[in-house]
């Protein structure tokens, strides 16, 4: 018996009992459109009869190169009897022709990115027939018309221009602004002229056997799987390329045969905001493609309640059994022929970030889905868009004041964007990728084939298209701040410029565009990170709160950022990098004088001033956190960074001594003489602390038992500020960490020296403070030897980013700007081990380091600080290997938060994390 490769509609019973009833496997096999379509007819809606050749037929016939696979067209051809059958048409008739749509369909949504053919079936002869039993010339004439444009695209790689420069020809020429205000006779001129563009493009006629047009028509969907835009979309959505795709072929209905015909696309709920409301577009007399392709300007949804008031019903009603039946917010397409409602497909709808979480939170208080499943639904990614820039009030007011808001459209797709005007993909991406420029992608309305500029450009601006547009799509899909159909918009792509009235913006000029309000401006705005107090955000990272086992700490050097960290739901702060202090303008004077003087009384006296500092700084930070733990580390780089560089210090040397040389009197050559004494003076002390390697040098906890009088200042600092917190009464608990501990002696001889000074200060204040001493685990040696660590340390806390660098044996900054990105593109490395741990290296060491570690201290505290502590594949490692808890910058504290939570529900469920 031959293999199955065809299934109708209701057949997916046989289709599910070959998968042994896993319906992800029949999503894999019929593809999410056409595993929907049948289920669909199976709950009993109207669906227009069909069938689906399956994603493992496209997939032998990419593999036979280019061949069908055996027996696969005899099985279409007996399912497109069985649909003769049941519509009592039959295909290729001329006296009662059937007509079919040929749509692709993979098992995860890639709206846009293969291809459609409608109207298959049309011929000469079958277009006359239909002429007579409709009595409507017009619209036979403009549905051969779109068999011949789209096959001639899709199938033959006939260009999509010379089409429309048609259309708009005969539009202009007619003196009319709309494609439904054509006739009959105009139809029928521009189908004559469309098979001429076929046959010079393609140097043959253009093929009237029906059986050949949908031989034809499988076959380029099939090969739209391996096409760029399809390509750059699983890219950058991170969908596997072995798939392949379904082809759907559907009996067709059509929403173009008058004014009691229509089509449209909307989706269950509010794609932009979540808002539980039916959101679309919707065209009367017209074709699925002219809606979303932004063709005509389109009408919303809700207004069939007045012009189609029986079907709008229907459809209403049919929303709400999807949305009940998938549990999930539904984008939907349908037709409306002569006042018949039929669906034509039902998915889960795109949503922008907003949406998700509001639809995620508001469908498991409806009870719909579980909590945890509401958990699920909303990936660490969409929680970041909330953290996106906005533009900052202030700036937008200026900007209306001074005339530079040019229009608004649509607001499809929320958030800030500002960059230079690109008019095509290609452009838009060179711009990005090969010169850093910040761009914005406008077009008159975007196609599959701009997916590429779209991904690499900031925001996306279109003249034409609506909610349901390729562009808003894309957009929402890929968190990119967009607005459509802004209607003001004159863009000339030939003189590679727009207008907006008399305002001319040229390529290249800067826009800003507001996603979320959908206004346009000239120019840029300054923007702001937003106020995440979203409702439903933190309804969902509250619930996540209660799933999660692992802690989330933040990153915090100020007062500011230890404010916001908490804001964002910090349990504590993980690392605090007390270098950072030592930058600012008041106290690097200081520093650099603790660092060139040789005698013990001036760095004495630079240390005693620098006291004041440290401590404020710290009291800041503990007010910030009352009640919860503080990590400070002390000083960790080298002392060369608080110096002026080598390079800089010879140029200015050389450019004083030419000044010199060209000095006009005595007051000139006494400053500049004493400018090169001073530099001459510093370059002796940076040659002198000049180290071949300085990141495995002198620098850590060897600077603080080489120059053991700067980190007793720092716990001085620590432990004064803590007395004078708890006076205030605030609940102080500091954690001392001593960075880049290799050996269990160098811990042991600082922690003694640096206790001695904090019991000293709680002496002297008379108080009594929970603290804990610990240590930065960054060196293979110390997770290997954690055990006799453990005996002087209360707390670990991996610094995986020079534990990444010392596991590998590579410096960060040099593999990423040279070999590291090449063993990426070429998979020598899976992935960026700076981006994401690496669980068979550094996360071995780390497992070492924890069971060795607890082995010694039952109750050892462990975490991990960095940027690891912010990604979700790392804070799942994390969880695994028992830590308590991940730090990262305050900005991704509720990322953190949500991907903690998915972690230990997908271990609770026993699910791969990669789900």
């Amino acid at each position: 018996m031959s293999k199955k490769w065809v299934y109708s509609f209701d057949e997916l019973d046989q289709a599910a009992s070959y998968c042994g009833g896993d319906w992800e496997c029949v999503r894999g096999l019929l593809g999410g459109k056409g595993a929907n379509l049948a289920e669909m007819t199976r709950i009993g809606l109207p669906v227009p009869p069909g069938f689906t050749v399956t994603t493992e037929a496209c997939n032998a016939y990419l593999a036979a190169g280019m061949k069908f696979p055996e027996d696969m067209w005899e099985q279409e051809l007996e399912a497109l009897a069985s649909i003769e059958k049941k519509t009592g048409k039959k295909f290729g008739d001329p006296a009662n022709p059937l007509l079919l749509s040929c749509r692709s369909g993979a098992k995860f949504s890639m709206p846009g990115m293969m291809d459609t053919v409608l109207n298959i079936g049309l011929n000469e002869e079958t277009v006359e027939s239909m002429i007579q039993s409709t009595g409507d010339a017009r619209f036979v004439f403009d549905s051969y018309r779109r068999l011949i444009q789209m096959f001639g695209s899709v199938v033959m790689g006939v260009p999509d221009e010379p089409f429309e420069e048609v259309i708009t020809e005969c539009r202009r020429s007619r003196g009319v602004k709309n494609d439904s205000e054509l006739t009959a006779d105009d139809w029928k001129v521009v189908g004559e002229r469309f098979k001429d563009i076929f046959r010079r493009h393609n140097r043959i006629d253009f093929p009237t056997d029906p059986f050949e047009q949908l031989r034809l028509a499988t076959e380029a969907v099939f090969k739209s799987w391996n096409g760029k835009r399809a390509v750059d979309y699983r890219n950058a959505a991170k969908i596997p390329h072995d798939l392949g795709t379904a082809v759907n072929i559907q009996t067709m209905v059509f929403g173009n045969m008058g004014d009691d015909s229509a089509t449209g696309v909307a989706m269950t709920r509010n794609a932009s905001t979540g808002e539980k409301k039916i959101e679309g577009d919707y065209l009367i007399n017209a074709q699925g493609e002219d809606v979303v392709a932004g063709i005509r300007t389109t009408e919303p949804v809700e207004h069939m309640a007045e012009t189609m008031p029986g079907p709008w019903s229907e459809f209403v009603e049919i929303t709400q059994k999807l949305e009940k039946h998938y549990r999930n917010m539904q984008d939907v397409e349908f037709t409306v022929e002569r006042g018949k409602l039929w669906m034509l497909q039902t998915r889960d709808g795109k949503r922008t970030a907003q949406a998700a979480v509001r639809i995620a939170v508001e469908m498991a208080e409806e009870g719909l889905i579980s909590r945890e499943e509401a958990v699920m639904r909303v990936t660490p990614e969409q929680v970041d868009f909330f953290l996106h820039p906005q533009f900052t009030s202030a700036s937008k007011k200026v900007a209306k004041a001074e005339g530079r808001l040019l229009a608004s459209g649509l607001n499809v797709s929320p958030g800030a964007a500002v960059g230079m005007v690109a008019f095509d993909a290609d452009l838009a991406e060179s711009w990005a990728k090969k010169e850093g420029k910040k761009v914005i992608m406008v077009r008159p309305e975007t196609k599959p084939d701009d997916v590429h500029g779209m991904l690499a450009a900031e925001g996306i601006l279109t003249s034409r298209g609506g909610r349901t547009s390729h562009a808003a799509l894309v957009a929402r899909q890929f968190g990119k701040p967009a607005v459509v159909g802004v209607t003001a918009l004159d863009i000339d792509m030939n003189l590679r410029l727009m207008k907006v009235g008399e305002q001319v913006i040229n390529e290249g000029d800067y826009v800003a565009i507001d996603g979320s309000t959908g206004e346009v401006f000239l120019g840029k705005l300054e923007t702001m990170v937003p106020d995440i107090s979203d409702p439903w955000l933190m309804r969902l990272l509250k619930w996540a709160d209660s799933f999660r086992r692992l802690g989330v700490w933040a990153n915090a050097d100020y007062p500011d950022d230890a404010k916001r960290a908490r804001e964002y739901g910090a349990g504590g702060i993980g690392l605090c990098r007390t270098e950072h202090m030592f930058f600012q303008p008041e106290r690097l004077p200081l520093v650099q004088k603790m660092i060139m003087t040789n005698q013990p009384a001036e760095r004495r006296e630079a240390l005693d001033a620098l006291l004041p500092f440290q401590r404020e700084d710290f009291v800041g930070l503990f007010r910030a956190m009352d009640g919860l733990p503080v990590i400070i580390r002390l000083i960790d780089p080298p002392l060369h960074e608080f110096l002026p560089s080598f390079e800089s210090l010879m140029i200015s040397l050389a450019d004083n001594k030419i000044r010199l040389l060209n000095a006009k009197n005595l007051q000139e050559i006494d400053e500049l003489l004493h400018k090169i004494e001073d530099d001459e003076h510093v370059l002796k002390r940076v040659e002198a602390l000049h180290e071949a390697n300085p990141m495995l040098g002198l620098r850590g906890v060897r600077l603080g038992i080489m120059m053991s009088d700067l980190t007793q200042m720092q716990v001085r600092a620590i432990f004064e500020a803590a007395c004078q917190c708890v006076r205030e009464g605030v609940d102080v608990h500091p954690e001392v960490m001593i960075p880049l501990t290799a050996h269990v002696n160098e811990l042991k001889v600082q922690r003694e020296a640096l206790e001695a000074v904090a019991r000293e200060v709680l002496e002297e204040h008379q108080a009594s403070i929970d603290y804990k001493f610990g240590t930065m685990i960054e060196i293979p040696r110390a997770a290997l030897t954690a055990d006799e660590i453990a005996e002087h340390a209360e707390f670990f806390s991996f610094g995986t980013n020079d534990l990444t660098q010392t596991t590998y044996g590579i410096s960060r900054d040099d593999a990423e700007k040279g070999f590291l990105i090449d063993y990426i593109q070429r998979g020598i490395l899976p992935e960026n081990p700076f981006e994401v741990i690496d669980e068979m290296g550094v996360g071995k060491l780390m497992g070492i380091g924890v069971d060795l570690g607890r082995k010694t201290r039952p109750d050892l505290e462990v975490g991990i600080c960095g940027e690891h502590g912010g990604d979700p594949k790392s804070i799942a490692i994390c969880h695994r290997l028992g830590l308590n808890y991940v730090s990262c910058s305050p900005f991704r504290v509720p990322i953190a938060r949500l991907a903690a939570a998915q972690t230990a529900l997908r271990e609770h469920m026993n699910v791969d994390e990669d789900l």
